[in-house]
């Protein structure tokens, strides 16, 4: 059974320069000093010498386990795709832990696993691949992504002589086939031609149908209470709120107050405070 299991849950990124590189700074050690994700300084420990480091996630606590929708809200640099490349695998923690459970599907570029210099059809069996499905599983797909793309012959050239909305169409053509027991969906996916979205948005509700977990970090929150049924609110690396998708879309977006730290009793929200 596909499960997320994040405990206290932190991400740093150390920020280095041609100087703090060099052998004689790593001979005599440096010291680490804490900036947020909007970088205000922290606290200095230790020596002089010291390396910003940014911290990325804070204290982060999640459990989710199949059927479970949670979305990411938060503005741009509050973490929402540092998470999301923690439940991948992407990122390793820096303290806390980090434990996944089942196979999993990370769609954050449309483009991620796509060679220029091969065929659409290759192209399809290679993205399909990097999705976690098998060779067989995308050769039984390729009529439906064909015919969902309309690419026709095209789909024998390289795709370098693609155009952006028809290189869109063959990754969101093959996005959309997968059985993801875990499926990351980055705020990317929706950055597609409107008339094509359209298109495609029975094939993406129905690719959230069947996916055993969905997180989904995006700034439609049309979208998030659509397809989520609770959303944990990003600040600063930090969670602000946590509850059902409707509440802490209505407190991001200022409709009705939030409580900060708050945590919403919900059926689908297993998980303790981060504070």
């Amino acid at each position: 059974m596909p499960g997320i299991d994040l405990h206290d849950t932190c991400v740093d990124f150390p920020i280095f320069d041609a100087k703090s590189r060099s052998l004689k700074k790593a001979m005599l050690g440096l010291t680490p000093r804490r900036l947020s994700p909007l970088g205000k300084t922290g606290g200095k420990i230790g020596t002089d010498q010291r390396i910003p480091i940014i911290e990325a996630l804070n204290g982060i606590t999640i459990s989710l386990r199949e059927g479970d929708r949670l979305g990411l809200v938060g503005h741009n640099g509050a973490g929402k795709s540092t998470l999301l490349r923690v439940m991948a695998g992407i990122y390793e923690p820096t303290r806390g832990t980090a434990r996944i459970s089942g196979s999993v599907a990370p769609v954050f570029d449309l483009g991620v696993g796509m060679d220029p210099e091969i065929s659409g059809y290759e192209n399809i069996i290679i993205r399909g691949l990097f999705l976690g499905m098998t060779r067989k599983q995308m050769q039984a797909r390729v009529g439906d992504i064909v015919e969902f793309t309309e690419l026709g012959d095209y789909l024998s050239m390289p795709l370098r002589t693609y155009s952006t909305g028809m290189r869109v169409r063959l990754a969101l053509g093959v996005v959309t086939c997968i059985d993801p027991e875990i499926l990351l969906l980055d705020e990317g996916i929706g950055a597609v031609d409107a008339w094509f979205l359209d298109k495609a948005r029975d094939r993406l509700h129905d690719l959230v149908r069947r996916s055993g977990i969905l997180v989904f970090a995006s700034h439609s929150n049309d979208l998030l209470v659509e397809w989520c049924s609770t959303a944990i609110w990003l600040e600063e690396g930090r969670r602000r709120e946590q509850g059902t998708a409707r509440d802490v879309i209505d407190h991001y977006s200022g409709r009705l107050p939030a409580a900060v730290g708050a945590v919403t009793d919900h059926p689908n929200v297993r998980r303790r405070s981060d504070a």
